[in-house]
């Protein structure tokens, strides 16, 4: 809940303030770089460690990369495809879809935050700070479309805090299910989530943070994925 908590920051600042387009896709920018390191180091790296020579590790990346995949095409035809957007263009999609959407995106980061007391003992700090960063920009960009589209501000705080709440029980899911699991299974739920979180990150994250943020956009990213490349070095 502390790693999707910052959609309700982001909302607030959305609706009192005016947030720069270039600023918003600096931080996406930010927050795919941390993201990138955290699914490299703290699921990758890891499941690799546990599952090697199994084939695990591939058949987790392209499972979750699958799924992810045709989920965002089911909710990009229903409207959901400028959820990410950093300019206000929610408001020409369809509100429904860019909430799920926004879900579809956070449910793997969380289930594997739960995961990650099983399998690697404690709380992963780079990857609830990798999912905080990453959140923000989302609800900037996300808020401001979908109260220019009309939905009202309370509707708006409803919504998010229904999914920060969500993201809870997703870890909660992802300890559950693991705490008992086998090694191999672990590692599948892990590269599982890394190859839907790369996806996301490579079909909406990344197109976005250099559009607006420009080509800073990409020293940026690399300061992210350092953040989080030191989080991990200290845990």
């Amino acid at each position: 809940m502390l790693s999707a908590s910052s959609l309700l920051i982001g909302a607030v600042i959305a609706l009192r303030c005016r947030i720069a387009p270039r600023i918003v896709g600096l931080v996406l920018a930010f927050g795919a770089g941390a993201l990138i390191s955290a699914v490299s180091f703290e699921l990758v790296l890891d499941a690799k460690e546990v599952a090697d020579g199994t084939g695990i590790v591939g058949i987790g990346l392209a499972a979750g990369a699958l799924t992810f995949f045709g989920g965002d095409w089911w909710l990009d035809q229903r409207g959901g495809d400028k959820r990410k957007s950093t300019t206000a263009k929610q408001a020409e999609g369809n509100p429904q879809a860019i909430m799920l959407g926004t879900i579809l995106d956070g449910v793997p980061e969380s289930i594997v935050i739960g995961g990650s007391l099983v399998v690697g003992g404690g709380i992963s700090t780079a990857m609830v700070a990798a999912a905080f960063m990453s959140n923000l920009p989302e609800a900037l960009g996300a808020t401001a479309g979908l109260a220019k589209a009309g939905v009202p501000a309370r509707r708006l705080m409803r919504m998010w805090g229904g999914i920060v709440a969500l993201s809870g029980i997703s870890a909660a899911f992802g300890y559950w299910v693991l705490r008992d699991a086998p090694p191999t299974l672990g590692a599948f739920f892990q590269t599982f989530a890394a190859g839907a979180v790369l996806t996301m990150l490579t079909d909406t994250m990344i197109p976005e943070a250099y559009e607006e943020g420009g080509k800073l956009a990409g020293l940026v990213t690399v300061l992210g994925f350092a953040l989080a490349l030191g989080l991990s070095s200290i845990e």
